[in-house]
Order: C-alpha cells, then sequence, then structure tokens
C-alpha cells in the first residue's frame, strides 16, 4: 500500500493561501450570507474538527474530491455545508462578484484599497469584497 504524501507548504505550491485570515474571512462570508452547494471540486475549511482524518492541507482544509465520502460523514449535503465553511478560489470568488454585479473596474478599485500587495492578499481582497457586498444587501432592522 502506497503511503500518502501530504501537503509541504514548504515544497508544494498551495492551490489557494491556506492561512488562519482566509479561513476567517470565509466564515465571515458564510456568516453574511453567501450560499454554496457542497460539490466536487470545493476547498472547505473544518473549524470545528468534525472530519477524523487528519487534513492533508494546514489549517484543517479539505478539498472535496469524492462527495460520497463528505455525505458519509456528515450525512446529508446540507449538514456539510452547516458544519463545513466554503473557501472559494480566486475563480470562484471572481464568479460571485459577477453574480453580484460587481465590475472589473470596482474589483481593480478593490486591490488597490485594500492594498492586495502579493498573491496572498489577491483573495483575502476578493473575499472582503464579496463580504462588503453582501453587508451592504443586507435589509436593515
Amino acid at each position: 500500500m502506497m503511503k500518502p504524501i501530504p501537503f509541504s507548504p514548504a515544497n508544494n505550491h498551495a492551490p489557494i493561501p491556506f492561512n488562519r485570515q482566509l479561513c476567517l474571512l470565509a466564515q465571515e462570508l458564510k456568516e453574511a450570507g453567501l450560499s454554496w452547494q457542497p460539490h466536487v471540486g470545493c476547498f472547505v475549511w473544518d473549524p470545528s474538527g468534525h472530519i477524523a482524518v487528519p487534513s492533508p492541507f494546514p489549517e484543517r482544509v479539505y478539498f472535496i474530491l469524492n462527495l460520497n465520502h463528505f455525505i458519509r460523514i456528515f450525512g446529508s449535503e446540507e449538514n456539510i455545508e452547516q458544519k463545513l465553511v466554503w473557501l472559494p478560489t480566486w475563480h470562484q470568488a471572481r464568479l460571485i462578484l459577477k453574480n453580484l454585479s460587481i465590475d472589473a473596474a470596482e474589483v481593480l478599485k478593490a486591490f488597490e484599497t485594500l492594498k492586495a500587495l502579493d498573491e496572498d492578499e489577491d483573495l483575502a481582497a476578493l473575499y472582503r469584497l464579496i463580504l462588503q457586498t453582501l453587508k451592504m444587501q443586507q435589509p436593515v432592522t
């Protein structure tokens, strides 16, 4: 049997910047109402440690390669959505912004305003713009 080789931040290029800041921003997106449907190809954060198997990535981040495996762990797609935090990729974040009617000029302005200085900040800047937009769309109570 082959032994799995875990992700190594020192030796591998991360598909997205798996750091605590990004995970916490994604949690804020979830709390602000960003909806998602669990599917193959999603990165997710397990902040409460529901998944017993060690994460192959830092910060208890997992990649949904087999949705049925996650359904076996959580019982349903609804439970996956409830217990995990979706970490949209850069491309997914841009699609979310497009669906929120945020054009490329606003994205560029966000990069300038939010001082996205390096590749680790690019995705965080997109998350912040999504969060700002979601909060502006929420009804005032």
